[in-house]
């Protein structure tokens, strides 16, 4: 209770200055630009010398036909005919992400995933594996020792996990072998995508633009898309440069969020309250059972004991007030409406979605 008031009383505290505060940011803090992401990338490798924690070749059939599969290509010969035993290899999954722009000879970052029933994949490595993007083709190859931030530890009668042993990180493990073709200044105009779609918001960034680089040089063609010609010199990037550090002020919905789990909420500046009356009350039942022994005689003649409960039972009613929220309340004042009830976080939740129910309040009410 007293560290939800604290949080209360930290909001009352920046709430007057929410609107002053809401300044201006970059557009490349609130947009993208229309085709320059990452790309993802996957493929299926060995990870080799397991301190007896890899698959078991009897439930990973997969990972025996891929050790016959490396060996074979390394002239070990055809060992399909062969029982093998070993614990030391694990089939595994290996997944990237393909920055944009990523030029033949870099390194990325790559993820590797246990496929089989290999308990940790610690101290091993990976070996050469393709990593392919979405149209089949191989842009990176990956290999190296790999690093687990999880461990798993067994006795006989207990073990304890730490983490997830099954899961590893290459930093760099992966060296770029193809490019993705993208010449910038071949365009003749880009898009700013919005990651939050808002009308208000497209139409500020498009009158930045044309305010900055010249009129009807970007246009909006929906809530989340604004189209900006490049000009004549072909100079695209230097645009692009332009405009994701032009200062602009983002609009949003109202919007309140609450986190039932752990009793975080979360009040937009923009939420709006409507004239309501709210009272908070509660209603405690204690049920409290004592024990009593009773031996009527004694246990020479025949007396056995026999064991009375008694049971008492309480009902307290907390005692409600009423607070009224007068008319197109602010977030400060909902705050303080809130803070005089002197409710806690849970039973603010109940008020909040009561005060929706009824139609008061002016914002989207999201639970997560």
């Amino acid at each position: 209770m007293r560290a939800f008031r604290a949080l209360l009383a930290l909001v009352i505290a920046i709430s007057p200055a929410l609107d002053a505060a809401r300044a201006d940011v970059r557009i490349k803090d609130i947009a993208q630009f229309e085709g320059i992401r990452e790309n993802q990338l996957v493929g299926y490798g060995l990870v080799v010398g397991l301190n007896g924690t890899g698959d078991t070749l009897r439930n990973s059939p997969f990972t025996q036909k891929s050790i016959e599969g490396m060996l074979e290509r390394l002239g070990v010969g055809n060992l399909a005919d062969e029982q093998m035993r070993t614990q030391n290899t694990a089939a595994v999954m290996v997944t990237s992400m393909l920055p944009p722009f990523a030029r033949r000879g870099s390194t990325i970052d790559v993820v590797v995933s246990s496929l089989g029933d290999a308990s940790s994949l610690r101290g091993g490595t990976l070996m050469v594996t393709p990593l392919s993007g979405a149209d089949g083709e191989v842009y990176a190859v990956a290999q190296g020792p790999i690093a687990v931030a999880g461990y798993a530890a067994q006795g006989a009668n207990a073990s304890i996990v730490e983490g997830v042993p099954t899961v590893a990180r290459i930093e760099n493990g992966a060296t770029v072998e193809n490019e993705i073709d993208f010449n910038l200044n071949s365009l003749r105009s880009f898009r700013v995508a919005l990651r939050t779609p808002d009308i208000t918001t497209a139409n500020r960034v498009a009158d930045k633009i044309n305010q900055s680089l010249g009129p009807r040089t970007a246009q909006v063609l929906d809530a989340t898309t604004i189209e900006v010609m490049s000009n004549d010199k072909g100079a695209t990037a230097e645009m692009m440069a332009a405009v994701e550090n032009l200062m602009v002020q983002p609009d949003s919905v109202a919007k309140v969020v609450i986190d039932a789990r752990s009793g975080t909420i979360v009040i937009g500046s923009n939420v709006r309250v409507d004239k309501v009356a709210v009272s908070q009350g509660g209603l405690t039942v204690i049920v409290r059972e004592d024990i009593q022994v009773s031996q009527p005689e004694p246990i020479t003649i025949g007396g056995t004991t026999v064991v009375v409960p008694q049971t008492e039972v309480q009902a307290q009613e907390a005692e409600a007030h009423f607070t009224i929220l007068e008319g197109d309340v602010s977030l400060q004042r909902l705050v303080d409406g809130l803070n005089a009830i002197g409710v806690t976080a849970s039973q603010t939740i109940s008020i909040l979605q009561a005060i929706k129910a009824a139609g008061a309040l002016h914002a989207d009410l999201e639970i997560i």
